[in-house]
């Protein structure tokens, strides 16, 4: 006798898009809550949480741990659905890039626009790079970005500055 899919009720879409977990992640997370599920009631207890997470090799400390159930339990029931499990291990599961492995990108980046080496980039290299990628701009808009780049007006930004433009997370 064929057994049901147990991943049939899962909107893997969504649960991705909210958590950024991949499909083999969400299904390995079905599993580990359908066991804690003892009683098959499709919630998991908040009063288990702490119980929950180290069995799976986390150790949020008290305040983490209340933190993340806040977070988790919008509405207080004390009742952790899947998807609410699933956002609750995300934060444990999907790590922030790498500092490092993020500078090593842009420092190879930079140098393509540092053709010569010489540790800057020219405002006028920087207006057709800013040009091609946000195409069409006026000149006016573009004066504007170059001008907010280049804040100390020297004509140039250097990979300091270029880490900076990169890095930073647009308003």
């Amino acid at each position: 006798m064929a057994r049901a899919d147990p991943y049939a009720d899962i909107d893997f879409d969504e649960v991705t898009e909210a958590t950024g977990l991949a499909i083999d992640e969400i299904k390995c997370l079905k599993v580990c809550f359908d066991l804690f599920d003892t009683k098959k009631q499709d919630y998991l207890s908040a009063d288990d949480l702490d119980e929950i997470m180290r069995a799976m090799g986390f150790r949020p400390s008290k305040e983490e741990l209340q933190e993340l159930l806040e977070e988790i339990d919008e509405d207080g029931s004390g009742e952790i659905e899947f998807g609410e499990f699933c956002q609750l291990c995300a934060t444990f599961l999907v790590e922030d890039p790498d500092i490092e492995v993020m500078k090593r990108e842009l420092k190879d980046a930079f140098r393509i626009y540092d053709k010569e080496g010489l540790g800057y980039i020219t405002t006028e290299t920087l207006r057709g790079l800013i040009g091609e990628l946000l195409a069409p701009l006026t000149d006016e808009e573009l004066d504007g970005i170059i001008e907010e780049l280049d804040e100390d007006g020297s004509g140039s930004m250097d990979f300091d500055e270029f880490c900076e433009m990169m890095m930073n997370k647009p308003e």
